[in-house]
């Protein structure tokens, strides 16, 4: 029976994303059976004709319009507060679904009780993993991150054997990337949702770092796949590395507070804009 069957709620944050918008909602209209969904796009104040374009090509798509850049965090509440479901979706529009991806991610959180928040395998368009999870941000966990990284990057052989390997073991980790996460709205309404105060980055982590606190588990599905173009709408912002560092900041503030002075000090040496 269609009631007895989890409902989804897909949330979309947009700015300046028709060149991407397309490929993600062709993917995701029609083809979230058997559970009903609702697909939600928030637009951050684009200039490009983005939420013209998808309220005349997806008419059953809603678009929100969110009056000015308000930032990942603040946008996606919007659409999390406009729509009713068991579960929360939430997908940059540079994502792209191929078929069953969506229906494999839902399942293997509906499966798995003691998770809150669910991410799946990132691919690129080289069809090569993502580092989509990692270790909570620490000092130690970020070198770490940033190593590995790094290495794979320069696809170093044996690390881009291992991030592979790694990549196809479904597992509990510390956090899955916001460009693809299912929650479940019972545990976002606990935490308060996004914490506002990150305008853009490392909000995902933070989430999860909140669900962790409450006990609750962060699951990573290597067998559901997304297609992700990682980076496209932030190479299009010149203020995308000072804002990625606001974040950073604002996450050890609340996180890490001991860690601040520190952090700022490594910055400014750095020359990097805070």
């Amino acid at each position: 029976m269609a009631d007895n069957r989890p409902s989804l709620a897909i949330v979309i944050v947009t700015f300046n994303s028709r060149g991407e918008i397309q490929g993600c909602l062709d993917s995701l209209v029609g083809h979230t059976e058997p559970f009903p969904a609702t697909i939600t796009v928030v637009d951050n104040a684009s200039t490009d004709g983005t939420a013209a374009f998808i309220r005349e090509r997806w008419p059953s798509v809603k678009v929100i319009d969110g009056g000015g850049n308000l930032g990942f965090s603040r946008a996606n509440n919007i659409g999390i507060r406009a729509s009713k479901s068991d579960y929360v979706l939430l997908m940059n529009p540079d994502t792209v679904a191929p078929p069953g991806g969506i229906q494999t991610l839902v399942r293997g959180l509906a499966a798995y009780g003691a998770a809150a928040v669910a991410g799946p395998r990132l691919l690129n368009d080289r069809n090569f993993p993502e580092l989509s999870w990692g270790p909570t941000i620490s000092p130690l966990g970020e070198l770490t991150q940033k190593v590995l990284a790094t290495l794979y990057h320069r696809k170093v052989r044996r690390v881009v054997r291992y991030v592979d390997r790694l990549s196809r073991q479904s597992r509990e980790v510390a956090w899955v990337s916001g460009a693809c996460m299912v929650i479940r709205r019972p545990d976002l309404e606990a935490v308060g949702l996004l914490d506002e105060r990150f305008f853009l980055y490392t909000e995902d982590v933070d989430l999860c770092v909140s669900m962790a606190k409450r006990d609750r588990r962060i699951l990573y599905v290597a067998s559901a796949e997304i297609m992700h173009a990682r980076g496209r709408s932030a190479a299009r912002n010149p203020d995308t590395e000072q804002m990625r560092r606001k974040s950073q900041i604002a996450y050890y503030e609340k996180h890490h507070p001991a860690w601040v002075p520190l952090l700022r000090l490594y910055l400014k040496l750095k020359g990097r804009p805070t």
